[in-house]
């Protein structure tokens, strides 16, 4: 019988959920899966996840939690549950994303994923279990540097180009998650062009380059392309240490027939690049990123895109609970 793609893929390649929807990861079962939090809001507007919106609003309060610091609590006790419920599921990690507002602050990210953290270790979760998602900044990053030092693994999102690469390599981070898709569609957008063969899709080759970066100078952090927009995306990356795919397009490689060959092969250490490199500055990364037009809006429209979708959650909450006449009683 013919392998479909997504069975040559998963060959290759480790492939993620990139979904909070626990019937989807059922459905593929990958080896982990990562949450963020539009997917969060997602997966809480879900009648199936009433209970658990439920039980964490309980939790909360039975915490002694109160006014706005009830709505925040509640966010993160529903985001852990539901990080708790996939790993039901999967046999891997979830990824489980800081709140984006605290982006350009190390000490309070550090703090929040400790808060997260211990929220999973309350419920029995083992903290290898779990990766705190990250933007890209260079906050965020130094905030990643801290926590990977204390044992605590970390994926950095939001990742546009090679300079925050390089930064999140200096850091040691265990994984980072560049942007594919969006990528495109910024050049698509910049340069008024329909489509671009898949050897010149800009966000396929940013991770190539990236891969080729990382393999060439033994960095050890893994890479996961995110953010795909098709299917040939996704197998345009075959052979990338992971691959995060929505679930429309596991569905959709689930039936593809086509023969899938690794598109990312690991170079030979380069030992005389690994012996002059030195790491990245904060300055020399603030200017590569005000120079980088693509990654400097991308990164900022994606950490603001990320905060707005908190604040859906938070409104979704206060309507469900009648918090705000309870708040304003």
């Amino acid at each position: 019988m013919t392998q479909t793609a997504l069975d040559q893929l998963k060959a290759l390649t480790t492939i993620v959920a990139d979904t909070g929807d626990l019937t989807a990861i059922e459905q593929f079962r990958p080896l982990d899966a990562t949450t963020n939090p539009s997917l969060i809001t997602a997966a809480a507007s879900l009648p199936e996840n009433k209970a658990l919106i439920e039980s964490a609003y309980a939790q909360a309060r039975a915490e002694g939690y109160e006014s706005d610091l009830l709505i925040e609590r509640t966010i993160d006790i529903l985001t852990v549950k539901l990080g708790v419920e996939i790993l039901k599921i999967v046999e891997g990690r979830v990824s489980t994303e800081v709140d984006a507002a605290l982006s350009y602050d190390t000490a309070e990210t550090v703090a929040k994923a400790k808060e997260l953290l211990a929220l999973y270790a309350s419920y029995g979760i083992q903290q290898d279990r779990i990766l705190i998602k990250i933007a890209s900044t260079w906050q965020g990053i130094q905030a990643a540097k801290i926590l990977e030092a204390e044992g605590i693994h970390c994926n950095l999102t939001l990742l546009f180009g090679l300079h925050q690469a390089k930064a999140c390599a200096d850091a040691k981070v265990t994984l980072i998650s560049p942007f594919v898709g969006r990528i495109l569609d910024w050049y698509t957008k910049a340069e008024q062009v329909d489509h671009y063969p898949i050897e010149r899709d800009p966000g396929v080759v940013s991770v190539k380059q990236i891969y080729e970066f990382y393999k060439k100078h033994q960095v050890k952090t893994e890479i996961m392309g995110a953010s795909f927009r098709s299917v040939d995306q996704v197998l345009g990356l075959a052979g990338c240490d992971l691959l995060t795919v929505a679930p429309h397009l596991l569905a959709e490689l689930s039936k593809d027939q086509r023969e899938v060959k690794a598109q990312l092969v690991a170079l030979a250490p380069d030992h005389e690049a690994i012996a002059h490199y030195q790491a990245i500055t904060e300055a020399a990364f603030k200017t590569e990123l005000e120079h980088d037009l693509m990654a400097f809006q991308l990164l900022q429209s994606g950490i603001d895109g990320f905060i707005k979708a908190r604040q859906q959650l938070d409104h979704l909450l206060r309507e469900s609970f009648g918090l705000d006449a309870e708040i304003g009683a």
